[in-house]
């Protein structure tokens, strides 16, 4: 199996096995799938982290208004009223104003909290240090933990406008935000290695030969970006140890300098006719007048 190390840009993103006699156009899709699937799920975390806190989204009509404006306006969360946690909820205001404050309860709160961790662990980037290679497989089950959650602590569920729910019923509008733009689109991702683009025609041992043993820093890239950055010849932490090296050598070599003294050289036992003198007899003669 050859092992592909997937980045975007110079940022690691996870460790993925194939065969070599895999075609490209199935490793493509493969790689961009596990790649949108781990945003996913990190989108996923972050409005389930808001969730805990502070209640269900609000109706989109309602959201930024004070409870002024809304009694005014004479607006009601309808969907407030049938989405109530397991067990009772904590009133916890969203300052922000996307969410009714109506917070699961400390239970439920962990419940939510535990399979958040659970899940960002299955599909961290310190998998890629640790060796481990994340698959498709991996990444639904990430996502069946955080819906499991959900329905634990929400079993009437969520608003159907709710961006939990969207995402796990693939409605989700990224279109204008910043998680939209790290989005590939399945048939316009590429895969580049060595400043090279793996044609999707290919097969994987095309481009890297038959050992099954091989592992290749692999860059997804969206098609019409042009060719992603080359890997640098050193690593940033080989860089900092080779810096350090010459910077303790340089510190070295100073101190070397500064002791290189020669005064003792005009010390007695350093004159070498000292002893030619002693025995012709003239030994601490001195030529001055007195």
């Amino acid at each position: 199996m050859v092992l592909l190390h997937v980045k975007r840009g110079d940022e690691s993103q996870f460790l993925l096995q194939a065969p070599g006699s895999t075609e490209l156009e199935e490793l493509t899709v493969q790689v961009a799938r596990v790649y949108n699937g781990r945003l996913k799920v990190q989108r996923l975390c972050s409005e389930m982290e808001e969730l805990a806190e502070h209640g269900i989204f609000l109706p989109p009509n309602m959201q930024g208004l004070t409870d002024d404006q809304i009694e005014e306006l004479k607006l009601k969360d309808e969907w407030g009223e049938k989405c109530i946690p397991s067990g009772g909820s904590v009133f916890k205001k969203d300052d922000i104003g996307r969410r009714n404050g109506q917070a699961p309860n400390e239970k439920m709160k962990q419940v939510l909290k535990k399979t958040i961790e659970e899940a960002k662990a299955i599909i961290s980037k310190k998998q890629v240090e640790a060796s481990v290679c994340v698959t498709v497989e991996m990444v639904k089950d990430a996502l069946d933990q955080l819906r499991g959650a959900v329905m634990i602590v929400y079993p009437m569920g969520l608003p159907p406008y709710d961006p939990i729910r969207m995402e796990f019923e693939n409605k989700e509008d990224l279109s204008g935000t910043q998680a939209g733009l790290s989005v590939i689109k399945e048939s316009q991702a590429q895969l580049w290695w060595a400043a090279k683009e793996l044609r999707r025609t290919k097969k994987l041992a095309d481009y890297v030969g038959k050992n099954e043993k091989t592992k290749i820093i692999v860059k997804i890239q969206q098609r019409g970006q042009g060719a992603p950055a080359r890997e640098p010849i050193i690593s940033s932490e080989e860089q900092k140890q080779l810096m350090l090296y010459y910077h303790r050598r340089q510190e070295e070599l100073k101190r070397l300098e500064e002791n290189d003294d020669d005064t003792c050289l005009n010390s007695p036992w350093a004159d070498n006719t000292a002893l030619k003198r002693h025995f012709h007899g003239v030994k601490d003669i001195k030529w001055r007048p007195r």
